[in-house]
């Protein structure tokens, strides 16, 4: 009996004293915390940590400060988070082009798997394929059939070469087996408004910046780019029910620290930022950004980002 008592006694003590441990290691934040965002003030990304940053600081009692940084598609504000000394948890809100990056430039003045780690991936924007209500495409099948013609020249627009809309057309290109001229423009927008003129055949538009045409009838959404339908346009088909197989493109957006940050610093961070999408005020200011919440763990991440950076060289590779 004794022996069993001094056992039981023991594994109590350990049990206490670990837990003690960790209570310890949680952080504890004295000053505030810069969120860089690594483009424009006005750009969805930037939106985005504004809407994040007021409720983040509520939950953990400290200023969260934005700073825009702009400039070499996102790579300015990187360098930026990286010269912060780690002791100050500075954060990077990133989209999809943060992945994109290790591909297009030849030499990064960073790299990004092993200096960087994702701390959590906060929503993403599915795009659609539009065409004008008058085409003769009324299904996606239609759209890569007359692609597959002898002499066929068809074309898609985007935001620019790179361009995450330039992207999801060289994806769908690939992955259908077609070859949809690439016709960039200096935004989305134009794009979307060179299909609705019936200039160009289709378009990989952001949903929010989709709707307003779809809604009045002047352009038509023949499928989603996404691994699953929309809640707000559920009769559209996805390209991967038309055919496509596996395919999944989607504008993703998330946070990041470095990769020095301590550990259970980047767990609280998560943690913190796991609850604000959680928040119902949150998701509602999302989606009327046409944005779906998603919250990815900390431990998911870094190897979601591994995988999209695959898959954009995939994608790229053809153009080097």
């Amino acid at each position: 009996m004794n022996r069993l008592f001094k056992l039981l006694f023991t594994s109590v003590a350990l049990v206490l004293s670990n837990n003690h441990a960790l209570a310890q290691e949680k952080p504890v934040l004295k000053t505030p915390v810069m969120a860089i965002v690594p483009f424009s003030p006005g750009a969805l990304i930037d939106i985005i940590a504004r809407i994040y940053s007021e409720t983040l600081s509520k939950q953990i009692g400290q200023p969260v400060v934005v700073e825009n940084r702009p400039g070499a598609g996102g790579m300015v504000g990187t360098q930026r988070l990286l010269s912060e000394d780690v002791a100050r948890n500075t954060l990077l809100f990133v989209s999809s082009s943060y992945a994109v990056n290790p591909s297009v430039q030849e030499k990064l003045p960073f790299d990004t798997l092993r200096d960087l780690s994702g701390v959590a991936s906060i929503a993403y924007s599915p795009t659609l394929v539009v065409v004008n209500p008058k085409s003769p495409y009324k299904t996606l099948q239609d759209l890569i059939a007359a692609a597959k013609k002898k002499d066929a020249y068809l074309t898609y627009g985007s935001a620019g070469v790179n361009s995450a809309t330039d992207l999801v057309g060289r994806y769908f290109n690939q992955e259908a087996g077609i070859q949809l001229e690439h016709i960039p423009y200096k935004g989305v927008q134009e794009g979307v408004a060179e299909v609705v003129a019936g200039r160009i055949d289709v378009s990989f538009a952001p949903i929010a910046l989709a709707m307003p045409y779809i809604k009045d009838g002047r352009l038509k959404a023949i499928g989603i780019t996404s691994e699953h339908r929309s809640d707000i346009l559920p009769d559209v088909p996805t390209v991967s029910e038309q055919g496509v197989a596996d395919f999944d493109y989607a504008i993703w957006y998330g946070v990041i620290m470095n990769a020095k940050t301590p550990d259970p610093m980047k767990a609280y961070m998560a943690e913190q930022i796991s609850a604000v999408n959680s928040n119902p005020d949150v998701k509602r200011k999302l989606e009327q950004q046409g944005l779906i919440s998603r919250t990815v763990s900390l431990d998911e991440f870094d190897a979601y980002i591994k995988q999209e950076i695959e898959k954009f060289r995939k994608i790229l590779k053809p153009t080097h």
